[in-house]
């Protein structure tokens, strides 16, 4: 955490962080997409995809998850999310990092990288030597992009992806887990 930038902390998310999960999940989303994409589709992507049902099954069907907490009050602010990779150019043994979020005014304070630290040290620590992390991310959203470059991924295919009856272009992005293993 940076002076003068709002404190935080990192913890595991399990099951019972379904509906804290939930609300960060949408309230990043539509943070981070409001005047990119129609309100409806935000509404239908987040009603369906950051439910807290939604978040017990992605939890249950091999996710593991950290929530960024405000400090103090702990309320939820930021997250990350690994899966079994759901994203062209997959390989046997990749994982996905599904999602890595924080609320805007967490941006600049460390919490993103510490989030991206967690979730690769997880990954790495669950790898195989070969294994590589897999994301999607939006070809507008040159902030995210940027991000996702300064951690070593590279481009290595494109999708299309629904986001509530909106269809838009993602990259899909890759780095190396345990290249020194």
């Amino acid at each position: 955490m940076t002076d003068g930038a709002p404190g935080w902390r990192i913890r595991s998310a399990g099951a019972a962080d379904a509906a804290a999960l939930a609300l960060v999940g949408s309230a990043t989303f539509l943070d981070g997409f409001a005047g990119i994409l129609p309100g409806a589709a935000i509404i239908a992507h987040c009603t369906r995809a950051s439910s807290s049902d939604a978040f017990a099954a992605m939890l249950g069907g091999g996710g593991r998850a950290w929530l960024g907490l405000a400090e103090p009050g702990e309320a939820p602010v930021g997250y990350a999310l690994l899966m079994p990779p759901d994203l062209p150019g997959a390989a046997p043994g990749d994982i996905e990092l599904r999602r890595i979020y924080t609320l805007s005014r967490y941006h600049g304070s460390g919490l993103g990288p510490a989030l991206m630290a967690t979730a690769i040290a997880d990954a790495q620590a669950r790898a195989a030597a070969d294994a590589r992390l897999l994301l999607g991310v939006h070809t507008g959203n040159a902030r995210a992009r940027a991000f996702y470059t300064r951690h070593g991924f590279t481009q290595i295919a494109t999708r299309r992806f629904d986001v509530g009856g909106t269809i838009c272009d993602d990259v899909v992005l890759a780095r190396p887990l345990n290249a020194n293993r």
